[in-house]
């Protein structure tokens, strides 16, 4: 049994012969860690990428089967990006960049959390009009240049990756990824710009959304229609935190719903029956909105402050809800005893059916190889 018949006959509740081991990728300065300590190559470490050939590698050194996160992607976004230039240098070393969304961060070398956002360019209709809505439309460009991740190297749509996609040969599972239909939008506006835009100018904070769907829609639609074969969709958000969502449930649910219904009825009908939905944070508020409306997968599952767990939804919303994630990951920086009880912990989840435990997202740089590796041999024993 391939991993990819793997992965879809445990999501399906179909009959299996052992639970796949997978992961979620790995943090940069993880892999330079583990590449100085010998474990990887430098050229594997700085090549990874999500589903690309150094990414089994290092996976197949691990243990893992593979990543659960590797899509094709069409551009289903801000098209063309905006340059990143420096805006101001700063007295203390620091700089104020815009980046690819038109947003200024913060930058300081040396520092890997995630950059400061002191300002915004999208801050109404003027800039809606001048700089982002035409960067929002659909071209058949969005597909012929986009990547596709095949067994040896990637390679672009329109240069040998299609004919790739049409074979329904190969052995690992590979998604196409749907987009994100407020994530983006979240990003731009920034969480303060994104409530103050609806509050202020509900037209506008509508349109945003409804031209974010339509574009995401188009470009599945042309994906699919291409004769590729995907084995999950998969949309991306980050629109939760610690302690909840960053957009009321109910305005999510009115203004955002119906783009996922329209892009899941438009993936089903193309035989795509697992349908995943990245989302950190403390994401049971908007749970209701993505099952009521085609998604039926939760990724990564964050266990976190708040204690995430398959467990819960399923007896809320039964066997339609599936998940990949919950394991949490920070067991790689303590000991084996730390990884004992993690899996142990999952053992009841795993007996639910539907669900596969995944790192609950990146493997941090406290990580440590041994302990991944003791993580990968006891999954197989104790699932196997």
């Amino acid at each position: 049994m391939t991993n990819r018949k793997r992965i879809l006959a445990v999501l399906n509740y179909e009959t299996y012969d052992r639970m796949p081991v997978v992961h979620f990728g790995f943090w940069v300065e993880t892999l330079a860690k583990w590449a100085r300590e010998g474990h990887i190559t430098e050229e594997q470490a700085k090549e990874w990428t999500d589903g690309n050939a150094y990414d089994r590698e290092i996976s197949a050194l691990l243990g893992f089967d593979f990543g659960y996160y590797c899509t094709v992607a069409p551009k289903c976004c801000i098209y063309p990006a905006f340059e990143r230039e420096v805006i101001e240098e700063c007295p203390d070393g620091s700089r104020k960049e815009r980046n690819a969304s038109g947003v200024i961060e913060l930058v300081r070398d040396g520092v890997t959390s995630i950059p400061a956002e002191i300002d915004h360019l999208l801050k109404g209709r003027p800039q809606w009009e001048e700089h982002y809505k035409h960067r929002l439309q659909f071209t058949p460009e969005r597909i012929t240049k986009c990547k596709v991740k095949t067994d040896a190297e990637t390679i672009q749509w329109d240069e040998g990756g299609l004919d790739f996609l049409k074979n329904d040969d190969r052995e690992y599972f590979l998604g196409l990824y749907c987009g994100s239909l407020f994530g983006e939008i979240r990003n731009v506006l920034g969480v303060t710009g994104a409530s103050y835009m609806f509050a202020e100018d509900d037209a506008l904070f509508t349109e945003m959304i409804d031209t974010w769907g339509e574009l995401c829609y188009q470009c599945a639609k042309a994906a699919l229609e291409s004769g590729a074969i995907f084995d999950y969709a998969h949309f991306w958000e980050d629109i939760c935190f610690k302690n909840g969502p960053l957009i009321i449930p109910s305005v999510f649910d009115e203004k955002v719903g119906p783009h996922y219904k329209r892009i899941t009825d438009l993936v089903k009908s193309h035989g795509i029956k697992i349908i995943s939905l990245d989302c950190d944070g403390w994401i049971d508020a908007l749970i209701p909105t993505w099952i009521n409306n085609g998604v039926n997968t939760m990724f990564p599952i964050e266990v976190g402050t708040w204690d995430a767990s398959i467990a819960p939804w399923r007896e809320q919303y039964g066997k339609q809800i599936r998940g990949v994630g919950g394991m949490n990951k920070t067991a790689f920086a303590q000991d084996q005893a730390a990884i004992d009880a993690e899996i142990e912990r999952l053992r009841p989840l795993v007996d639910l059916g539907g669900y596969v435990p995944c790192p609950d997202h990146r493997i941090a740089p406290d990580a440590e190889w041994d302990n991944v590796r003791y993580y990968c041999d006891r999954m197989r024993e104790v699932f196997g």
